[in-house]
């Protein structure tokens, strides 16, 4: 919300919007529209939300348009769900063609260079007491596959989640019609307690799980 700087008149497309969290924390006046692939999360959305000048709509974001008329938002948003899409260069083509220019982009996502599933995990250093990240794989993008509820094995719902480096983000961006003006990394906001904390806090302090990616459209 602070590096977004929302104002009254200010618009908002929440690309991937869930069930609508966001919205829920904006000024009143802000125009506001949700867009998500799942009609669940968008029923969600709508019955916690009774804010006229807010409009979801069930889209999926790797087609080559939204349900949306509105070309001159003054903000876009994508919200730990960047990381689901195979393709984001077709969610910063959205960007782009719904935002006017100088409009800010924001995207949260698990951090590309930390935060790889099956491909990243914390280890121990005995000799040197210390926790660290270990790093398995990172340049080359990765498709995984995801276990909603790992306990009923072959029973559990799957999804993907999709690792692409740090680059690729950023290069998409540029070439969609972007220039990044901020990047932040962001920690883990856990304590550990017992004889392992001072190790798990200190190393979690240090390696950030998020990444927040602003842009803006030239």
């Amino acid at each position: 919300m602070e590096l977004m700087q929302f104002k009254e008149d200010s618009s908002l497309l929440d690309l991937a919007c869930g069930q609508g969290v966001l919205a829920r924390l904006l000024p009143k006046p802000v125009e506001y529209w949700g867009v998500d692939v799942s009609r669940s999360l968008i029923e969600a959305a709508q019955d916690k939300d009774d804010n006229p000048r807010h409009h979801y709509a069930v889209a999926d974001l790797l087609r080559p348009t939204l349900p949306v008329s509105k070309k001159d938002f003054t903000h876009a948003t994508m919200i730990l769900a960047l990381q689901n899409v195979k393709d984001p260069m077709r969610v910063f083509l959205h960007a782009q063609y719904h935002l006017k220019p100088g409009a800010k982009f924001m995207i949260v996502l698990n951090h590309p260079c930390f935060r790889i599933p099956r491909q990243s995990s914390w280890g121990v250093d005995g000799y040197k007491k210390t926790q660290y990240r270990r790093i398995d794989r990172y340049l080359s993008p990765i498709e995984i596959p995801i276990q909603a509820h790992p306990g009923q094995s072959q029973r559990s719902p799957m999804t993907w989640s999709y690792h692409f480096p740090l680059s690729a983000y950023i290069t998409g961006l540029t070439e969609a019609g972007f220039v990044i003006t901020g990047f932040e990394e962001w920690s883990s906001d856990k304590s550990s307690e017992g004889k392992a904390a001072k190790m798990e806090n200190r190393s979690r302090s240090e390696i950030p799980l998020f990444a927040a990616i602003l842009a803006e459209k030239r």
